[in-house]
Parts: C-alpha cells; structure tokens; sequence
C-alpha cells in the first residue's frame, strides 16, 4: 500500500526534498514538478499487478486503515499529486483516475511509494498508460427555485354553518415553501400581501385581528402566517 511520510516511505519523497529547495529559491520552483505527469509513467498491466497485491485489485476498497482505493493510496498521497480534482478520496475515483494519479506520485517519489511495487515489476519505465480519466468532479447542479404564487383574486364566497368547518379545514392549500396548509370555508379568500389586520379592518370585524384569529384557529396557527388561497370567516 501507498506508503506516507510519517516513517512509512522507503526514502524521503521528491515532494519533501523540492518543498525544502523551494524555501530558499522560491516557491515557483515546486510547481512544475508537482504538476509533472509524464516524466515517469507505467503501463496498466503494470498498475494492474501493483493493484492486485495491494488490494487485491479492487479499485474501489475502503478498509477504514486510512488507505483508500486499488493502489492504496493514503490520503495525504492522494492529494498531494492532485487526486482531489477527481474525487475526495481514491476509493471513490475510477481506475483510470487513480492511475493518473499514480503516475504523478511515481514521478514525485519512485516506486518505493508502493510496498508492493517488486510484485508488479514497477519501475520508471516511460511507457504512458494512456488512461482516459474523464469528466473532473462536480458539483450538483442548482436545483430551480420554484416560481412565486400567483395572487390569489378576492373572492366571496357563501357562509358555511359550524358543523361544515372541521370537513373544510381538512381540504389544503400549498404555501410557497411547498407546505400544505388548511384551506378553510370562509366567506373571504386570502390573497398576496393579505394580514389579520388589514382583512379585520377592511371588513370592519368587530374585535379586531383577535377576533378573526379566534374565528379561525381551526386554519390558521400563528397569526402572522396566512396564505394565499385560505378562506376565512369573518363572522361566526
């Protein structure tokens, strides 16, 4: 498996040693080297070997040992020769992207990277795999927002009797965020920008918004939220 650098690597990567030279000539000095993927390469049956004596060659085993994927690739090796543009880990990446981002760690640190690089005869030997990684990872697309609700037009509608309430609170309507809502009987038809207040004033509801609310508590749960569509008593 993909050895990291906390004692497990054979010899101390390429990447450590150009990070050190970089501090004293440049950061710049890193870059080229870090984004090679051609300098060193092998060819799939290759990788396939390695593959297969590291994990049995499946390309896409997660353990929970902290390596990921059929080349065991840990996750600080992972990243470090850009395998985060595919997928967050090894595992969750394609064979072809794991073997392009095995070819950019060959070229960083060798094949000693790979305890199982004598299995698969992994050597530095220029042959390019070839590997057609597709697609880099994306995001979801942005799911539509839905449209806004017509206003509802005012409408009257004939008195219901009390005992018609309970079976018209049962019938809903659909507030903008997708909720379902009680619909309700009443005379008066709730449209856009509507409130208890100005509904009780306009209609001159004796007891004000309090009354309307109260007239209506079979519908309406909090007074500062009434939608579009309701219909309301505005008299017992």
């Amino acid at each position: 498996m993909l050895l990291n650098s906390k004692g497990k690597h054979r010899r101390p990567s390429k990447a450590v040693r150009v990070a050190t030279l970089a501090g004293v000539a440049g950061a710049a000095i890193a870059v080229p080297l870090m984004g090679a993927t051609n300098a060193s390469a092998a060819s799939v049956a290759t990788w396939d070997a390695v593959a297969q004596c590291e994990s049995g060659g499946n390309w896409s085993i997660n353990t929970g040992n902290g390596y990921y994927g059929g080349l065991q690739f840990s996750q600080s090796s992972w990243a470090a020769a850009g395998g985060t543009k595919y997928a967050p880990r090894a595992d969750l990446a394609t064979k072809a992207q794991q073997i392009a981002t095995a070819e950019v760690l060959l070229d960083m640190q060798g094949p000693g990277a790979w305890s199982c690089a004598g299995a698969g005869n992994l050597t530095n030997d220029g042959v390019d795999p070839g590997v057609d990684t597709g697609a880099t990872q994306t995001t979801p697309a942005a799911q539509p927002k839905p449209a806004a609700p017509k206003p509802a037009e005012h409408t009257e509608a004939p008195a219901a009797s009390r005992s018609d309430r309970g079976a018209a609170a049962k019938k809903t309507v659909t507030t903008p965020t997708g909720e379902k809502v009680a619909k309700g009987d009443g005379e008066y038809t709730v449209k856009s920008g509507d409130s208890l207040s100005e509904i009780a004033a306009t209609h001159k509801v004796k007891g004000g918004w309090q009354q309307l609310f109260k007239l209506n508590k079979n519908i309406v749960e909090d007074a500062d939220l009434i939608y579009p569509g309701q219909q309301l008593h505005l008299t017992k």
